[in-house]
């Protein structure tokens, strides 16, 4: 059983981009989104290192974390949470929405 798991940890971050040893040294930031917004909506992470975007949805309803400079989407179901990992990124502003909601929008800043 810990064979299939880490075979699968393997896939899911080879899939991203994101090598297992990258996503071991990976900048995480944490995200709540409540009443249809992100919290907070403006971060920031070093460049040249992979980010982890964690993401609590306190919302009674799914949302979907979307990126068109980060390559992402993923749907975060109501009062659940969902990981995010990205590439090494070089410096730059990367926006991000709710592509469920237009006014929920934040950037990640990377130096």
């Amino acid at each position: 059983m810990t064979r299939k798991l880490a075979l699968a940890v393997l896939c899911a971050t080879a899939t991203l981009g994101v090598s297992p040893s990258q996503a071991q040294q990976a900048t995480e930031l944490r995200l709540t989104y409540s009443n249809g917004q992100f919290q907070p909506n403006q971060v920031s992470a070093p460049a040249d290192k992979p980010v982890t975007f964690r993401i609590k949805n306190l919302d009674a309803k799914a949302m979907e974390f979307e990126s068109t400079s980060l390559r992402v989407e993923k749907v975060v179901a109501a009062n659940s949470e969902g990981v995010i990992n990205v590439r090494a990124l070089k410096p730059g502003r990367y926006e991000f929405y709710d592509d469920f909601n237009d006014k929920a929008r934040g950037a990640l800043t990377v130096q």
